[in-house]
C-alpha cells in the first residue's frame, strides 16, 4: 500500500475541496467481505490530476461525472483522477472491502462466549480506505452522511445519532465538517445505557456478553461523562460541536481508546469482569477525559499535517488528567456518597505511570522533539512512529509546565481564542503558538522553540553546602545557621521548579522515619550561578521538582539520598513521592543506583505506602525491569526472594479487607513472582486467597499462566479452565498458558502460530507473544532469539503495521540480554525489507537491551 507523502497532501489540498462523501455499508454480504459504495462530491480549483485511495477486495465499479472509469487502472490502493477540469465533480465508487482481525479498518469479532459478532471501524490516519474511498488527509475536510445495512437485531452506531428505517437499515445523521480519520461506525447487537444530559442524548455500550459488568459500572461512567463534560463547558467558550455523545466499548481494540466525536470507541478491557484497583478505575476515568478534550482539541480544530499530532495529543494529555482531578479531587476530599468516585490527586498516577514512558522514549535514538520539523515527517509510515511517550506525556508534561508559567486564565484565553479562529477547520503549531501569544504578555514563541523543537530529557542535580552542624530546633530553624543550596543542569532548557525541604519529625508513628516539611520555594534553573541562601540548619531532605511540575530528572544530593533510603514512605506528600522514586528508576536505569538497592527500597517503604498508583507503579518496575532484566544472574535468587518477601508482607497486612485495592495488586504480584507452586495450586483448588479474595477469571488465568511457566500445569488442565471460562478472555488466557508451557514442543506450536499461520487476531497474537518468552526458559528459547527477527520482519511485511508493531513490543526476546543478541538484532535494522514500524520497535527494544548490559555490567564490576 502506498503511504501518503507530505507533498502530495499539500499539492492535493491545493487542489481540491471537498463537500460531501455519502456512503451506504452492507454488512449483510458475508462473513470475510461487506459492501461499501460511496459518493463524493468535490470541486477542483483548476484543470488537472490527482488520485483518491481505495483498498477493495473487489473493485466493481467506480464512475466520474457518470462517466464509467476502468477498475483495472486501481494502482495498489490509489485510483487515478486524471483530466480533472476546474469546478464541481461527483465520483462514485463501489466495492467490496475485506472485514480486518488486526483492528485496522472493519474489524469483525465474533464473541466466544455467545457466538454473536460485533463490527467497528478503526479508520485511524489512512485506514478509512480499507472501508470506503476516501481522499485520506486530514485537511480534507467534509461531511460524511453514512446508511448501513445490518442484520435484523442489531444497533447501529455512529459520529451522529443514528435511526433504524426498517428492513436492517440504519442512517446516521450527518456530520458536521470532520476529517477522514475520524469517521466511525460500529455494528452489532449491542448492550446500551442511555441517557441524556445538557438536551443531548448519551449512551455506553458493549457486548452483550459483557452486559452485567456494564450494568454494575455505568452508574461510575456515565457520572464522570457528565461531570467532564460539564467542567469542560466551563473552561471552553465553544460548545460541544456534535450532536450525541456516545461511548462504545468495542472488542480486540488496538489503541486505549479513539476519539471518533460523537461514538468514542475504547478498548472493552474497560468494562471489568474482575475485580480492579481504584487506581485502575482512575485510569478509564482518565481515557474518557482524554478522549472527551478531543472533541474540541483534534475534532473541531484539526491538526492540518500529522506533525503536529502533539497538538491532539499533549492537549488530550494534559487535560484528560488536570480536568478529572477538578471533577474528582474535590469529592475524594470532602464526600464519599453513593454514586461519587473517590479518586486521588490524578497527577500521581502520571508521575509515577505515565512521566517514565516519556523519560524513557526521550532517551533513545529514535527520539524526537515533541513538534517536529515538518521535514521529519514526510509520509505517513513515519508519522505513525510518532505516537509515543514523546507525543503524550512529554508534551503533556511541557504544557502543564506552560500552564503553571503562563497561569491557567491566559491558557485557557489563548486555547479560546484558538477554538474560534479554526473550529471545523485545521490549525498548525505557529497557529496555536499564536494564539497563546495573544492571550499573554510572556515569550509562548521563544518557550515553543526550547521546549517543543529540542530533543532529549534535562538532569537537574542538587549540591548543598552548610556549616558543621550546631545545637538547633527540631525544625531545623534557629542558632543562625543557613545552608546553600546550588543546582546544576545538564541539559539546555530552562526550568521553574519547586524546591521541598524536610526535616526529621520527631516522635512519628507509622512507617520508617516519618518526614515533616520545613518550606518549599520557587528556583529557576539556570539561575545566575549564586548558589540560593536559606535560613536555618541543613534539611534532612531536598527535594528538586516538589510538585512535579518540569520535565527532567532529578538528582538528590548524597545526605537527601541517604535520608530516601530510610524515610521514603514517611514523606508525608504522595506527589513528592513519585518524584523521588521516579529518581530512582532514573538512577537504576543510568547505572547508578544498583538494583538491589531498589529493590531494598521497594521492601523498606511500599508496606507503609498510601498510593495505589505508587505501589502499582514500583512493583511493576521492580519486577518487569529490575529483577528480570536488570539484575545479573547470580543475583536473581535474591532479588527473587525479597520481590515475594514484600509481596507476602503486603498480603499479611491486608488481611482485615480494610485495603482491597492494595491487597489485589500485592496477589497478582505475588503470583507473577512465585518460583514455587504450592501456594499458587492451593489458591487454584480452593477458589480462594487465604482471606480473600476470590479468584475470577483475571485471577485464574494469572495463576494458571505462572503455572504453565513453573512446568506445574499441562494442556488437559488449560482445556478444562476455557471450557470453564469460554470468553475472548479465556481464550486469551489460554493461548498465553499454552505458550508459556516449558516444554519444545508447546513453544514450537506457539511460534508456528505467531509466525507461520496468519489466522490469529491482534489480541491473540499478542497473548500467544506474551506468554512465549519467559525468565528462566532460556534454554528452551535460545534458538528463537535469532529466528525472531527474518520471522518478524516476513510477518510485518505480510500483515501490516499493527502486527508489526504487536510483534515488536511482545514478541520480541527482551529476557535474552547478552551482547550476542544484541548483536544479532542490531544487524537486523539493515534488512532493507524492514517496515518503519517494526523498525521503530526494534530500534527502541534494542536500546533498552544496550541498556540492560550497561546495568549488569555496572553491577558485576562493584562487585
Amino acid at each position: 500500500m502506498s503511504v501518503l507523502t507530505r507533498d502530495e497532501a499539500q499539492t492535493r489540498a491545493q487542489f481540491l475541496d471537498v463537500e460531501r462523501y455519502t456512503i451506504a455499508l452492507d454488512l449483510t454480504t458475508g462473513e470475510e467481505t461487506f459492501d461499501s459504495r460511496t459518493v463524493i462530491r468535490f470541486t477542483a480549483r483548476a484543470a488537472g490530476d490527482t488520485f483518491v485511495e481505495v483498498k477493495p477486495a473487489t473493485l466493481r465499479s467506480i464512475s466520474l461525472d457518470g462517466q464509467p472509469l476502468d477498475p483495472a487502472l486501481l494502482d495498489g490502493n490509489r485510483y487515478p483522477l486524471t483530466g480533472l477540469t476546474a469546478g464541481p465533480h461527483e465520483l462514485r465508487v463501489d466495492a467490496a472491502m475485506h472485514y480486518s482481525r488486526t483492528g485496522e479498518g472493519m474489524h469483525r469479532f465474533t464473541d466466544p462466549t455467545d457466538g454473536e459478532t460485533y463490527l467497528y471501524t478503526q479508520l485511524f490516519m489512512e485506514d478509512i480506505q480499507r472501508v470506503f474511498a476516501a481522499f485520506c488527509q486530514p485537511d480534507l475536510k467534509s461531511v460524511f452522511a453514512i446508511d448501513v445495512t445490518a442484520p435484523e437485531g442489531w444497533t447501529v452506531l455512529g459520529n451522529g445519532v443514528a435511526e433504524h428505517v426498517g428492513e436492517g437499515r440504519w442512517t446516521i445523521a450527518p456530520t458536521p465538517l470532520i476529517s477522514t480519520y475520524l469517521v466511525a461506525v460500529a455494528a452489532g447487537p449491542w448492550h446500551s445505557v442511555t441517557t441524556e444530559h445538557a438536551g443531548l442524548p448519551f449512551g455506553i455500550h458493549c457486548r452483550r456478553s459483557l452486559a452485567p459488568y456494564l450494568d454494575a459500572d455505568a452508574d461510575e461512567i456515565l457520572d464522570i461523562t457528565r461531570a467532564l463534560y460539564d467542567r469542560y463547558h466551563e473552561k471552553f467558550d465553544e460548545p460541544y460541536p456534535f450532536d450525541s455523545y456516545d461511548q462504545a466499548f468495542v472488542p480486540e481494540f488496538n489503541a486505549g481508546a479513539m476519539e471518533n466525536p460523537g461514538l468514542v470507541t475504547f478498548r472493552d478491557e474497560f468494562v471489568y469482569r474482575s475485580a480492579v484497583t481504584d487506581t485502575e478505575r482512575q485510569t478509564r476515568a482518565m481515557v474518557i477525559a482524554h478522549e472527551m478534550a478531543h472533541m474540541w482539541f483534534g475534532d473541531l480544530v484539526t491538526l492540518t499535517w500529522w506533525d503536529d499530532i502533539w497538538l491532539n495529543e499533549s492537549f488530550a494529555e494534559y487535560m484528560g488528567y488536570q480536568t478529572l482531578n477538578e471533577v474528582t479531587l474535590p469529592r475524594a476530599l470532602n464526600s464519599a456518597s453513593a454514586g461519587e468516585v473517590p479518586f486521588p490527586d490524578t497527577w500521581v498516577d502520571f508521575g509515577v505511570a505515565r512521566k517514565g514512558w516519556g523519560y524513557d522514549a526521550d532517551q533513545r535514538p529514535s527520539t524526537h522533539p515533541v513538534a517536529p520539523d515538518p521535514d521529519a515527517v514526510p509520509d505517513t509510515a513515519s508519522a505513525l512512529l510518532n505516537f509515543d511517550g514523546i507525543s503524550y506525556s512529554k508534551g503533556a508534561s511541557a504544557l502543564r509546565q506552560l500552564v503553571a508559567w503562563l497561569g491557567e486564565k491566559d491558557f485557557l484565553a489563548g486555547i479560546n481564542t484558538h477554538f474560534a479562529r479554526h473550529k471545523f477547520a485545521n490549525a498548525t503549531l505557529a497557529d496555536f503558538i499564536d494564539n497563546l501569544a495573544s492571550a499573554t504578555d510572556r515569550d509562548v514563541h521563544a518557550w515553543a522553540e526550547q521546549w517543543l523543537r529540542t530533543t532529549g530529557v534535562d538532569t537537574l542535580t542538587a549540591e548543598i553546602t552548610a556549616p558543621e552542624p550546631a545545637e538547633t530546633a527540631p525544625n531545623g530553624n534557629g542558632n543562625g545557621q543557613s545552608w546553600a543550596l546550588a543546582v546544576t543542569r545538564d541539559g539546555s532548557r530552562p526550568h521553574r521548579i519547586t524546591v521541598g525541604t524536610y526535616d526529621h519529625a520527631l516522635g512519628a508513628q507509622g512507617g520508617p522515619g516519618h518526614l515533616a516539611p520545613r518550606d518549599r520555594f520557587e528556583l529557576d534553573v539556570p539561575g545566575d550561578g549564586t548558589p540560593t541562601i536559606r535560613p536555618g540548619r541543613r534539611p534532612a531532605l531536598v527535594v528538586l521538582n516538589d510538585g512535579d511540575l518540569t520535565y527532567a530528572k532529578v538528582r538528590l544530593d548524597t545526605a537527601s539520598w541517604d535520608t530516601v533510603l530510610t524515610s521514603l514512605s514517611g514523606i508525608p506528600d504522595a506527589l513528592t513521592r513519585a518524584v523521588v522514586w521516579n529518581a530512582a528508576r532514573d538512577m537504576v536505569r543510568d547505572a547508578q543506583l544498583p538494583p538491589a538497592t531498589y529493590l531494598a527500597a521497594a521492601r523498606t517503604h511500599l508496606p507503609y505506602e498510601t498510593d495505589l498508583a505508587l505501589v502499582q507503579g514500583v512493583l511493576s518496575f521492580a519486577a518487569g525491569q529490575v529483577v528480570d532484566r536488570y539484575t545479573i544472574p547470580e543475583d536473581l535468587p535474591a532479588a527473587r526472594a525479597t520481590l515475594t518477601d514484600l509481596c507476602r508482607d503486603l498480603i499479611r497486612r491486608t488481611e482485615d479487607g480494610s485495603r482491597p485495592g492494595l491487597r489485589l495488586i500485592a496477589v497478582r504480584h505475588f503470583i507473577d513472582a512465585a518460583t514455587q507452586p504450592d501456594t499458587l495450586r492451593t489458591w487454584l483448588d480452593e477458589g480462594t486467597v487465604h482471606g480473600g479474595p476470590e479468584l475470577d477469571p483475571e485471577l485464574r488465568w494469572r495463576i494458571l499462566t505462572r503455572l504453565a511457566v513453573l512446568g506445574a500445569t499441562d494442556e488437559a488442565a488449560i482445556a478444562t479452565a476455557l471450557a470453564a471460562d469460554p470468553s475472548a478472555t479465556g481464550r486469551e488466557g489460554a493461548a498465553r498458558c499454552r505458550a508459556a508451557l516449558p516444554t519444545a514442543e508447546a513453544k514450537a506450536a506457539a511460534w508456528d502460530a505467531l509466525f507461520s499461520d496468519d489466522t490469529l487476531s491482534n489480541y491473540l497474537f499478542t497473548a500467544t507473544a506474551q506468554g512465549f518468552w519467559q525468565p528462566g526458559q532460556e534454554e528452551l528459547t535460545d534458538d528463537y532469539v535469532a529466528r525472531f527477527y527474518p520471522d518478524a520482519i516476513a510477518l510485518a511485511a505480510r500483515r501490516g503495521p499493527a502486527i508489526a508493531e504487536a510483534a515488536g513490543r511482545y514478541a520480541f526476546p527482551a529476557y535474552a540480554v547478552d551482547p550476542v543478541s544484541l548483536g544479532t538484532g542490531t544487524r537486523a535494522l539493515e534488512d532493507p525489507d524492514l517496515i518503519p514500524a517494526l523498525r521503530r520497535k526494534l530500534v527502541d527494544q534494542l536500546d533498552d537491551l544496550r541498556r540492560a548490559l550497561a546495568v549488569r555490567s555496572a553491577v558485576a564490576l562493584a562487585d
